[in-house]
């Protein structure tokens, strides 16, 4: 038995080789070859129906946890999960979470650092504006910094399609979205139209749109778009994706999350953004909104009213 095993992994090896018909070997002379101690194995085998009891009280506490990790078809890490159960009323601590996500195997996607950031590909022109924005980007509250950009989604045996967000920088409430299977400005131009069609009441001649350099939002259909309806752009600096960071952030967990294996057409993609979208403003919970989904939070920072109650 090798010294580095638990206790009680010790001890199971002790039981099974005592149950065996044809066991010759004293418990005493095989606790002191364990190196554990005989009081300690026979504690263990009296604690028999303790264990068996936390471990179906474990099994139906990972039903609950394995319930809110596939609610809506989303994975979630162990933060995700305790969101998902204290909306539902139910308060189960970090640590248990975690634990019974290792003990029955449940993996989530872990994210990594992206050693090949998507930098700002633009062309040096006179139309680039003025970083307003500093990443400054909670400071001023719900729909004064607007944050764009515009991502690949592939399905398909690599087929390429184009999505085109803008994010409320201190909600995170995706406000607009456009997907499409062309890059032309036009889809852009687009994005901002449903903006203002959706949100337009709540916007004002301070809301700024930021963006990084490139040519759809140095484009003088963009900017005039944007002059038109009294709204203020800013830009990242060049190459500098941190200027950003909270578009680029929610890309990267929607990549994550969304699940493209069996899409295959330009269609059925449309569908699994727009169910994202619903589940990302809805049900999404950050842990950095207050525990809320981006929907919820922008709710509760205008009536001051925080909806759970535990």
């Amino acid at each position: 038995m090798g010294s580095q095993a638990a206790p009680a992994e010790k001890y199971k090896i002790i039981q099974k080789m005592t149950r065996r018909d044809n066991n010759f070997l004293n418990i005493t002379w095989l606790c002191k070859y364990a190196g554990v101690s005989r009081s300690g194995y026979y504690r263990w085998l009296k604690a028999a129906d303790v264990r068996t009891a936390q471990y179906e009280q474990d099994k139906k506490d990972f039903e609950v946890i394995l319930a809110a990790y596939q609610f809506r078809g989303y994975d979630k890490g162990v933060r995700g999960i305790y969101m998902r159960l204290l909306h539902q009323g139910i308060r189960m601590n970090r640590k248990k979470i975690s634990r019974l996500m290792k003990k029955f195997g449940l993996k989530c996607t872990i994210r990594k650092a992206n050693p090949y950031r998507r930098m700002a590909k633009a062309l040096r022109t006179s139309n680039v504006a003025d970083n307003l924005v500093n990443r400054e980007f909670e400071e001023h509250g719900p729909r004064a910094i607007l944050l764009t950009d515009i991502t690949y989604m592939f399905y398909r045996n690599s087929q390429k399609a184009y999505l085109s967000t803008i994010l409320d920088a201190c909600t995170k409430q995706v406000l607009a979205y456009v997907v499409s299977n062309s890059l032309e400005v036009d889809f852009v131009l687009e994005t901002v139209n449903h903006l203002i069609q959706e949100h337009g009441i709540s916007l004002n001649k301070e809301t700024i749109i930021h963006s990084d350099q490139g040519c759809h939002y140095t484009s003088i259909s963009f900017q005039a778009l944007l002059k038109d309806k009294e709204l203020r752009q800013s830009m990242s600096r060049r190459g500098n994706c941190w200027d950003n960071a909270p578009q680029e952030s929610f890309f990267g967990h929607m990549k994550d999350e969304i699940h493209l294996e069996g899409c295959n057409t330009f269609e059925e993609l449309t569908v699994i953004i727009e169910d994202y979208m619903d589940y990302y403003n809805n049900d999404r919970y950050q842990w950095d909104l207050a525990k809320l989904s981006p929907n919820q939070y922008e709710k509760y920072l205008r009536t001051g009213n925080y909806p759970i109650h535990v």
